[in-house]
C-alpha cells in the first residue's frame, strides 16, 4: 500500500468531526446573528439558557441535530432555530426551550414544532416544570402547509400548553423578543408570564393591521410590555431588560414545593421593618389611608416581595413573598386611591373588574404551584354603579368567587381593617373554608359599613313607623336613627364577631409575622393518607 493513501477514518475520528459539527450548531446564526442580537440590548438563547441555570449546573440538551440539512433552499437552520434540554433552575430540574432569534429570527419550521412538542411530551412524562423563552417571528411562511394544520403540527402545541396546565405541571413563559401570529397563545397559555420592554405580543403585528383593518398603530401601543402590564392585563412581570427577566424567572422557579426546602430564608431573617410600624400606618378609625405593600413590609421576610401584575387591577396587591422563610401567595386590598390607564381614578379598598380578574388568576396559580395564600382584607365591597355593572363587575367578582371557593392549598385570613359585604366572600371569610382566620383589634364585619347601613336600615324602619296609626314626632325619629346605628356599630366591632365564631382569634398587630410564620408551619403539613383499617376483629 503506497503511503499517500489516505488513511481509513476510525471511530476516534467520526466522534472528533461530529463534536465540532455540534460546536457549529451550537452558534446558531452566527457571529452575525449574534452581533445583532446583542444591539438590540438581549441575550443569544444559549446565554439566556446559561443564566437561567444554577452556576455549573449540567443541560443535557434534545434535538441539537434537528432540521440537519433538511431546508437548505432557505439557507441554513441550526438545530432548528431553537434550543430546548433538561437542566436545574433553582434545584429544580426543568424542560427549558427557548428560540434561537439568530436563525431566521426564531421562526418556526415544521421541525421546530416537532422539536418542541416532543420537548413537551418528555417534559409531561417526567413531571418537569415547563420554562419557555420566546424570542420567534411566528411561523415559517413560506412552509406554512407543513406546519400549521396536522395533528403533530403548530396547533398541537397549543393543545399540550392546555394539558399541561390540567395535569398540574408549571409552564413559564418569557417573552424576550417578538411573540406575534399563532405563537402568541403559547405564553398566554402558560401559569406566568414575562415580557421584556421593547418586546412585542399580538395577534398581528403593525403592517398586517394596517392591511387587515387600514389601523395605524406603533408595535408598543399595539402589543408592547407596558401596554400588556397595565392595559390588557395579560403579563404578570414587567421586565426592563434579558438580565432582570431571567433573574425573576429563577425567583419564581424557587417558590415551587420541590425547591423550597433548599432556597426557605433563614429561620433569623428579619423583616424589612419592624411590627411597631403598623399602630403609625392604620387607624382605628379605618379612615386613614395606606399603601398594602407598607402593611406586608413588617410581615414578610425581606427582599422577598414578587409582586403579580402590578400595574393591572391596582386596589388588590396579588404577589409571592415568604414570611419566616415560608413561600407564600398573598392579595391584599390596596387602600390607596389608585389610577389607570382606561378607568381614570379608582378608589382604595373597593374591588374593581380587573382587580378580581388579576386576584382570581392569581389564586388559580398559586393552586398549580401550590402554594399557601395569604388574604390580608381591609376591604369596603365591590365597585356599585353604571360604569361597573357594565364593566362585568357580577362575572368578575363570580370569577374570583369561584376561585377562591375551589381552592385547595391552605388559606389563611387577616382581617386588618373592613371586611364588607362581598368583599368579605372574594378575599376568603369564614364561609370560603380558611384554614385560620384572623383579625386586628380594630377590624370590623357587616354587610356594609355602618353609616350606610343604618341609614338604610332607619328608613326602613322609618316608613314601617309612618304607615302606622300615629305619626311619629321629628326627635323619636332621630332618637331612632341613633339607636339604630349603636346597635349596628356594636355588631361591626371584632369582638362581637370573634364571640359569634366567626374569627378563631385576635391578634395584636405587632405580632403578625409571628403568628403566621407558626401557622404557615402548621399548614405545610403533608396531607393525612386515610386508609380503611379496623385492627383485629372477631368476624
Amino acid at each position: 500500500m503506497s503511503s499517500r493513501t489516505a488513511r481509513a477514518e476510525t471511530l476516534r475520528d467520526r466522534c472528533d468531526k461530529i463534536r465540532a459539527e455540534e460546536e457549529q450548531l451550537r452558534e446558531g446564526g452566527g457571529k452575525a446573528g449574534q452581533e445583532r442580537q446583542h444591539k438590540l440590548g438581549r441575550l443569544v438563547a444559549r446565554e439566556r439558557i446559561a443564566r437561567l441555570l444554577d452556576r455549573d449546573a449540567k443541560f443535557f440538551e434534545i434535538g441539537l441535530w434537528a432540521a440537519y440539512k433538511m431546508y437548505e433552499q432557505w439557507g441554513r437552520v441550526p438545530a432548528a432555530g431553537a434550543v430546548a434540554g433538561i437542566g436545574n433552575v433553582a434545584n429544580v430540574p426543568c424542560m427549558i426551550v427557548a428560540n434561537d432569534a439568530t436563525v431566521k429570527a426564531g421562526a418556526f419550521f415544521p421541525q421546530t414544532v416537532k422539536k418542541l412538542i416532543r420537548a413537551q411530551r418528555i417534559a409531561f412524562e417526567n413531571n418537569l416544570p415547563l420554562i419557555y423563552l420566546v424570542d420567534s417571528a411566528g411561523v415559517f411562511l413560506p412552509m406554512q402547509d407543513e406546519i400549521f394544520p396536522d395533528e403533530d403540527d403548530f396547533g398541537r402545541i397549543f393543545r399540550n400548553n392546555s394539558v399541561i396546565s390540567a395535569a398540574g405541571i408549571p409552564q413559564f413563559a418569557a417573552i424576550m423578543g417578538n411573540c406575534v401570529a399563532g405563537g402568541a397563545y403559547l405564553p398566554v397559555l402558560c401559569d406566568k408570564i414575562l415580557m421584556t420592554e421593547g418586546s412585542g405580543l399580538y395577534l398581528a403585528g403593525p403592517s398586517l393591521v394596517k392591511a387587515a383593518i387600514g389601523q395605524i398603530v406603533d408595535q408598543e401601543e399595539l402589543g408592547g410590555a407596558k401596554m400588556h402590564s397595565e392595559i390588557s392585563g395579560t403579563v404578570d412581570f414587567y421586565e426592563k431588560n434579558d438580565e432582570d427577566c431571567l433573574e425573576k424567572l429563577r425567583s419564581l422557579v424557587a417558590l415551587l414545593p420541590e425547591a423550597n426546602e433548599k432556597y426557605a430564608t433563614p429561620r433569623g431573617k428579619d423583616a424589612a421593618k419592624p411590627g411597631d410600624a403598623f399602630y403609625d400606618l392604620i387607624s382605628l378609625d379605618g379612615h386613614k389611608n395606606y399603601d398594602a405593600r407598607d402593611l406586608l413590609a413588617p410581615i414578610i421576610d425581606a427582599d422577598s416581595l414578587d409582586e403579580y401584575k402590578a400595574d393591572y387591577g391596582k386596589t388588590l396587591v396579588t404577589a409571592y413573598a415568604r414570611v419566616g422563610g415560608h413561600a407564600v401567595g398573598i392579595v391584599a386590598s390596596q387602600r390607596l386611591q389608585v389610577r389607570t390607564k382606561t378607568e381614570g381614578i379608582q378608589m382604595g379598598g373597593v374591588i374593581y373588574s380587573d382587580s378580581a380578574d388579576k386576584a382570581a388568576r392569581f389564586v388559580m396559580d398559586c393552586n398549580q404551584a401550590g402554594l399557601p395564600i395569604l388574604f390580608f382584607q381591609d376591604v369596603t365591597g365591590f365597585m356599585v354603579g353604571k360604569a361597573a355593572e357594565q364593566s362585568g363587575i357580577i362575572r368578575s367578582g363570580a370569577k374570583l368567587v369561584n376561585a377562591v371557593s375551589n381552592s385547595i392549598v391552605p388559606k389563611i385570613t387577616i382581617v386588618v381593617g373592613g371586611s364588607f359585604g362581598a368583599g368579605n366572600y372574594a378575599l376568603c371569610g369564614k364561609a370560603y373554608d380558611p384554614r385560620f382566620i384572623l383579625a386586628w383589634p380594630n377590624a370590623r364585619y357587616a354587610v356594609m359599613g355602618a353609616a350606610q347601613a343604618s341609614d338604610t336600615v332607619f328608613s326602613i324602619l322609618a316608613r314601617a313607623k309612618e304607615r302606622g296609626d300615629k305619626k311619629a314626632a321629628p326627635g323619636e325619629l332621630e332618637e331612632l336613627r341613633a339607636k339604630v346605628k349603636a346597635n349596628y356599630e356594636e355588631q361591626t366591632d371584632i369582638r362581637y364577631g370573634a364571640a359569634r365564631g366567626w374569627i378563631d382569634a385576635i391578634i395584636q398587630p405587632h405580632e403578625t409575622r409571628d403568628v403566621l410564620t407558626g401557622l404557615l408551619r402548621y399548614v405545610s403539613r403533608p396531607p393525612a393518607k386515610g386508609r380503611f383499617h379496623t385492627g383485629v376483629i372477631q368476624v
